[in-house]
């Protein structure tokens, strides 16, 4: 799934491992969630939602749109 995550990190001046620590999951979750190796649940996004203050739909692209 296609997203901004990288971008909205990188903005904040967070590490991979930072912005793991900020969400409960590994850098390495992270790493995969950047690469769209992995997709979020809908509870992590939803938190990377909040911890952002943006929409899901602004981090994370719809593939059924």
């Amino acid at each position: 799934m296609k997203n901004r995550l990288k971008l909205l990190r990188v903005e904040r001046d967070w590490t991979q491992g930072q912005l793991g620590e900020a969400l409960g999951v590994s850098r390495q979750a992270v790493n995969a969630l950047e690469t769209e190796k992995h997709d979020p649940s809908l509870d992590l996004a939803f938190r990377i939602a909040v911890l952002f203050g943006r929409p899901v739909e602004d981090i994370f692209e719809n593939p059924h749109a």
